[in-house]
Formats: C-alpha cells, sequence, structure tokens
C-alpha cells in the first residue's frame, strides 16, 4: 500500500485527457490530487470517476484553476460559489478534501496524519524592496500577468489575499486542534509552502501568485515528514530542515510530452518514502 501524488494535470487539454485515461490499476494505493486537475465541474467529474477505479482512496486540493470562472449552463460561478461546486463533485466520488476531517494513513511504520488544506496566495512571494501595492506593476515590467486576475474571483472576500488570510486563520487552527499529539503529517497544498521553493528561472517574477510566507514555517509547527505542493510546473524534490517538498506537477502536453513524461511517470511515491539508491535506503 503506497500514497502516490500528482498535480496540475490540465484536463482541459484533450491530450492529457488521453494520457491520463492509460493510468493503470493501482490497487490498494491512495492518490493525493495536488490542484489544477481541471477547470470545469464535467473534467473534475471525468477524472474522479477515472482515478476512483485505478486507486483505493482519493485525495483532493483546489487549484487557482479549479476557481476560475468558467461559462455554465446555469451561468459562471465565481469564488466561494466556485469551489463549493466544486467541492460537490468530490463529495459525490466519496473524495477526501480541504473540508472534511483529516484521514489518518495506516501505514506498519505509524499513523501519519494526512492534512490536505486550500490556501491560496496573497502576493508575498516577492522581494522586500516590492511593496504590495506595486507588486502587479514589478511583475509587469517584465510582461508577466496571471490569468487569475481575470478569472479567479474571490467573491464574497474583498481581494485573494483577505480570501487566502481567512484560509490560512481556519486551517491553522483545525490543524492544531485535530492533529493528534505528536503525530506526523503530510501537508497537501497546490502552492508551495516557502518561498524558496519557488524556482521559475524563466519567469522569476510570476512568484507573488505562488504562496503566501504565513505558511513559511509550516512544516516544523505542524511535525511534517512530507509537503505536497504543484503549480510551478517544475517536478522537483527538495529538501528543508530535513522535510521533504515534493512538487508533482505533470503540466501541459507542451512541457511533458517532448519528455515522454505522462501521468504513470509523473506519480511521486509520498509515503513510505523510498530514496533512490544514491539516497539510501527506505525510510
Amino acid at each position: 500500500m503506497r500514497l502516490w501524488a500528482i498535480a496540475d494535470l490540465h484536463l482541459a487539454a484533450a491530450e492529457n485527457r488521453a494520457a491520463l485515461a492509460a493510468l493503470p490499476d493501482h490497487g490498494p494505493d491512495w492518490l493525493i490530487l495536488a490542484g489544477d486537475v481541471a477547470e470545469q465541474p464535467d473534467h473534475l467529474e471525468w477524472a474522479f470517476t477515472l482515478l476512483r477505479r485505478c486507486f483505493a482512496r482519493l485525495i483532493w486540493v483546489p487549484g487557482n484553476h479549479e476557481l476560475w470562472t468558467m461559462p455554465g449552463p446555469g451561468g459562471p460561478l465565481r469564488g466561494q460559489a466556485k469551489y463549493q461546486a466544486m467541492l460537490d463533485v468530490a463529495r459525490r466520488h466519496g473524495v477526501v478534501t480541504p473540508e472534511d476531517p483529516y484521514p489518518i494513513w495506516p501505514g506498519p511504520s505509524g499513523a501519519v496524519l494526512i492534512a490536505p488544506m486550500f490556501l491560496l496566495y496573497d502576493y508575498s512571494f516577492r522581494p522586500p524592496a516590492v511593496a504590495a501595492g506595486d507588486v502587479l506593476a514589478w511583475a509587469w515590467e517584465h510582461r508577466l500577468r496571471s490569468a487569475d486576475e481575470v478569472r479567479l474571483s474571490p467573491a464574497p472576500y474583498e481581494s485573494r489575499a483577505a480570501w487566502c488570510a481567512a484560509r490560512v486563520a481556519s486551517t491553522a487552527a483545525r490543524l492544531t486542534a485535530e492533529r493528534p499529539a505528536a503525530m506526523p503529517t503530510i501537508l497537501i497544498n497546490h502552492f508551495p509552502l516557502r518561498a524558496d521553493l519557488v524556482t521559475l528561472r524563466r519567469i522569476p517574477r510570476f512568484s507573488p501568485w505562488c504562496g503566501t510566507v504565513l505558511t513559511q514555517d509550516w512544516h516544523r509547527r505542524f511535525g511534517a515528514v512530507a509537503c505536497v505542493h504543484g503549480h510551478l510546473h517544475v517536478p522537483a524534490t527538495h529538501w528543508r530542515d530535513g522535510v521533504r517538498f515534493e512538487e508533482v506537477s505533470l503540466g501541459y502536453p507542451r512541457q511533458w510530452q517532448p519528455h515522454g513524461r505522462g501521468p504513470e511517470k509523473a506519480l511521486r511515491q509520498i509515503w513510505p518514502y523510498r530514496a533512490n539508491d544514491a539516497d539510501g535506503p527506505l525510510l
């Protein structure tokens, strides 16, 4: 029994849907979906239907794309209402979400609390010399602007930063109250929890849309043995303070197809952790 993770499936792309459909049965294994699975509820429904046949349990957190305002039969849904619609899809399929009780991994090496989180971003991943009010102009100097500025409504919050602050506060309170004493955790969020994990060499000024400094110490504060995120489209393993941070994105077809790195190869084993031969034995 293993815990796997993948993010940024971007199922609006037909090539990504076809590749995901070829995923084999993983029996009793669990799968983390760390956001940006789909922008439309019907694509999310399709993904959950497919992946429930391949994995014993699914754990999902939203990315920014799940929150985008998109046309729909009942009209466009914005902000919290769009998030609720995606939650409704997940619950129809028995998928664990950030609004559900945290599941406990029952492995032989000891229990681990799995914490799916929805935290957003607040533009604080920016240089100290750049004021909050200047961050969009600073990014635009390099012709960078996130589509979220048009497509991700914070309603009913006054801003995405305010929504982020509310989510960070409520999630921290839950983790403090619901984590059994000294139980290790696996923290899951679409956005990286630390600014120094944002390794966007070609577009470094995209960092303001990548997380919040409010979670910089959460791996220590909440006893993490692993932290899982996507968003960056730069799959990698990083270590901070002895804690493993996994970026597990697949990305758009143009990013994974040239390397033949489809969903099966993009899956990352999160727990139990088995390092590669150069890193050592099973931990």
